[in-house]
């Protein structure tokens, strides 16, 4: 069992659903990153999701490309973020860490380090789960297999067009949990339909065993409070990024966390 797995099923027997903020490696200071994530720890977060930095982010919007923008002109790549994610393993050995990011830079770590030393290099440093966002499901399952080999799971988003047959081929090779973006578009936009949340979420229950994680539109306390009453956890990316990006430094971590533990005293309540 994943330490995802674990966390994941230790809140469902106590009734309760997963906080999972995400952030991105290197954003706002590049040195400042593991100290947030044990802040966000500390505030209740129960996975954190670390973005790993690209150029060309098909998914994200304006908000999170501003971050990784800053994040690559500060020298911040595979390499650096495997770092921090075993430096936050120094003392936090419970919270479960995945890399969200593109197929672009894991290919890149394989020709510069070697054949899946992407992989074995994340299992040694502690990452717990790994979601490529451009890596379809129907050509993931020696990628999948060998994660699992490592105790790590293959996360995959799902969206309001998936269709029941891509619903299915997610099915096969997910594990962890699957990450349902809520609206069409990208991170950050729109308005969040909780009704058409509330609708779609039985329908990917039909084929997808596994919690279901919904972000994309997760800006407060009363969405997060709503989507819980239909997911397994909610995911908060935009909002976060931008509260952080105008705080100065000694701030950052402090403001994370009151925005944390205001969504978990909501999520809990």
């Amino acid at each position: 069992m994943s330490r995802i797995d674990s966390t994941l099923s230790a809140l469902q027997s106590q009734g309760r659903k997963a906080l999972i903020p995400y952030v991105t490696a290197g954003f706002p200071q590049a040195n400042t990153t593991v100290s947030l994530m044990h802040a966000m720890a500390a505030a209740g977060a129960d996975i954190i999701e670390l973005g790993v930095p690209f150029s060309d982010p098909s998914a994200d919007g304006p908000v999170i490309q501003k971050a990784g923008d800053k994040a690559l002109a500060l020298g911040i790549g595979t390499a650096q973020v495997l770092a921090m994610v075993r430096e936050f393993r120094q003392t936090n050995h419970t919270t479960p860490v995945v890399l969200m990011g593109y197929a672009n830079p894991v290919e890149r770590y394989d020709q510069k380090h070697g054949t899946d030393r992407f992989i074995s290099d994340a299992s040694a440093a502690g990452v717990d789960g790994v979601l490529i966002v451009d890596y379809p499901p129907e050509e993931c399952v020696d990628f999948a297999a060998k994660l699992r080999a490592h105790s790590m799971d293959l996360i995959f988003l799902l969206a309001p067009t998936s269709t029941e047959e891509r619903m299915k081929q997610v099915a096969q090779v997910a594990s962890g949990y699957v990450y349902y973006v809520s609206l069409k578009g990208v991170t950050g936009s729109g308005a969040l339909d909780t009704d058409a949340v509330e609708a779609m979420l039985p329908r990917i229950r039909q084929h997808v065993h596994i919690p279901v994680g919904v972000g994309f539109g997760i800006r407060d306390a009363a969405t997060a409070k709503a989507i819980s009453k239909v997911a397994d956890a909610v995911v908060i990316g935009s909002r976060l990024i931008q509260l952080i990006d105008a705080e100065p430094a000694e701030r950052v971590n402090a403001v994370a966390a009151e925005f944390l533990q205001g969504i978990r005293q909501a999520l809990d309540a």
